[in-house]
């Protein structure tokens, strides 16, 4: 069974964290990287290691997000990995949210995602081939208290990747969306030493996205759930 190549990988949301471990995943994979974000000021150093191109973007605006996909496709070439990962909340009780705020924060977990994913497929379906995968978190599955603007923003990313996935999968796109069911680890999120492996690491979700991106059509995964194996179900 032949395995699926990419050329031209797309980063939306991108940052110091599970983003940069796929950029540097997909780099040294051979794979061309753009990556974008509402700001691309940190994105410098990422930039320089991964021969990644950086492009400033907000994912909740229509306009920009064509006018991104354009300069892609001018600049590196037409994506054929898009990866969605930009999310935001506003955490508090829900009688003290300010609906702007609950606004804003779905628009970017999922109202973004839609517009992404609407480019990236309008660009894979021609060829019939191409990859476009959505990070979740335990909140796309299960909501908790004080956190209502993450978990309809999930949810709602949730259900755009399982729509297209059963749209888009019989006409030769991959759907994935992954379920990051745990905090990940940074520079300032560090495991508890009586606790090891408290955290997930962003380059073990990296070869998790990998492998799914490997898999023949014949058997293909539209949702993965990753914990660390200490976290309780």
């Amino acid at each position: 069974m032949e395995t699926p190549k990419y050329k031209n990988a797309l980063i939306v949301g991108a940052g110091e964290g599970l983003s940069a471990s796929l950029a540097r995943l997909f780099a040294r994979e051979g794979i061309r990287v753009a990556l974008a974000a509402r700001s691309i000021e940190k994105l410098g150093a990422l930039c320089t290691e991964t021969k990644a191109k950086a492009y400033a973007c907000n994912a909740t605006e229509p306009d920009e997000v064509e006018r991104l996909f354009g300069l892609v496709e001018r600049e590196i070439g037409t994506p054929d990995l898009v990866v969605y990962n930009a999310s935001a909340r506003a955490r508090g009780p829900l009688i003290d949210l300010a609906p702007a705020d609950v606004m804003q924060a779905i628009a970017v977990s999922a109202f973004g995602g839609f517009l992404v994913a609407q480019q990236a497929a309008k660009r894979m379906l021609p060829n019939k081939q191409g990859a476009i995968l959505f990070t979740g978190a335990s909140a796309s599955v299960k909501g908790y208290a004080q956190s209502a603007s993450f978990a309809m923003g999930k949810f709602a990313l949730r259900g755009l990747a399982q729509s297209m996935a059963r749209e888009l999968s019989p006409q030769g796109l991959h759907i994935a969306h992954f379920v990051i069911d745990g905090g990940i680890r940074s520079a300032t999120r560090t495991d508890p030493a009586d606790r090891p492996d408290s955290f997930l690491d962003p380059d073990a979700i990296a070869l998790s996205y990998w492998s799914v991106l490997q898999q023949p059509r014949s058997a293909w995964s539209w949702e993965v759930e990753l914990r660390p194996w200490v976290e309780k179900f």
